[in-house]
């Protein structure tokens, strides 16, 4: 299972979720399938993380949604982040 966080071009913002086809289901977000992020299309994949059975990957996107789990991940994309600033 893959804990993924993708990136809204519109909005900037994050998205986390997790899925055993990561390329399938970035598709599906990105035609608007989804109804959590339809209208925040389209998305980049700037995070994942794969786990070997359903629960831990469930534990984990719970922790990553939470104040702490958001500062990881900012603080393990900072240089991408950073990045994509200079070039907005």
């Amino acid at each position: 299972m893959y804990v993924n966080v993708l990136q809204s071009d519109l909005d900037k913002k994050f998205y986390t979720g997790i899925t055993q086809d990561l390329m399938k289901r970035i598709e599906e977000h990105n035609k608007g399938i989804s109804k959590a992020t339809k209208t925040r299309v389209p998305f980049k994949l700037v995070y994942y993380e794969f786990c070997l059975n359903h629960k831990d990957a469930m534990k984990r996107e719970r922790y990553l949604k939470t104040t702490w789990g958001k500062r990881y991940i900012n603080n393990r994309i900072t240089n991408y982040l950073q990045e994509t600033e200079k070039c907005t």
